[in-house]
């Protein structure tokens, strides 16, 4: 059967991963097999995934609450929007996405609203073929993809679309986002593993702290 962590499980692996602990070792501190380990940090290559949360911008569940009031009560969309002090356009498009002024519930919207925050982003890199290219070039001689980051924000500095960071380049090549970059570049990388280890990490640990191949 399949094994859950909760999220302040998953946190300590990532600490103890961090500070060079190899699967095996993470794996005894909850009795369980290292393979279970292993499956929750390959899936994003062995590098902490950033906590996703919700811009300050994003309507709350009050505001919700009371635009749900404001329709049964029959106020239209500028009279809700006015009190919440939010623009129209903002009203009606969180009305229309959640089911109109008939089904409108706020609860499920607000679950709605963090489900979509939750949801991965798409790779930089797979909508950039031109940044993606660059960065092939590059790991192709042998740069590292700190080396990377820091050249494209040299010259590009004033072009956004053409920087990448150098955890986005690590885990694109990891997690092998679809039509990003070629997974032979991993071979170009100076650590070929398949998991991005910490600087921690010591050179003596056995099969149990690598991943076999490539997602």
């Amino acid at each position: 059967p399949r094994i859950y962590y909760t999220e302040s499980q998953k946190a300590l692996m990532w600490e103890r991963w961090r500070k060079g602990e190899s699967l095996q070792q993470i794996a005894q501190l909850f009795d369980r097999n290292h393979s279970s380990i292993q499956r929750i940090l390959a899936e994003t290559g062995g590098i902490q995934p950033v906590p996703r949360c919700r811009s300050r911008l994003t309507l709350t569940l009050a505001e919700r609450e009371e635009i749900s009031r404001g329709l049964i009560a029959g106020h239209s969309i500028r009279s809700i929007a006015m009190r919440l002090r939010r623009a129209p356009s903002t009203i009606s498009r969180e009305v229309n996405r959640n089911g109109g002024s008939s089904d409108y519930r706020a609860s499920l919207a607000d679950q709605a609203a963090w489900d979509r925050a939750l949801r991965p982003k798409t790779c930089k890199l797979v909508h950039n073929r031109n940044l993606a290219h660059l960065v092939a070039e590059k790991l192709q001689l042998q740069w590292s993809p700190e080396q990377i980051a820091g050249w494209l924000r040299c010259a590009y500095p004033e072009n956004e679309e053409h920087q990448v960071s150098h955890e986005t380049i690590y885990r694109t090549l990891f997690i092998q986002a679809r039509g990003a970059l070629k997974k032979e570049l991993l071979a170009h990388l100076r650590r070929t593993r398949v998991m991005r280890r910490s600087r921690h990490h010591t050179q003596k640990t056995d099969n149990h702290g690598r991943i076999v191949d490539a997602v």
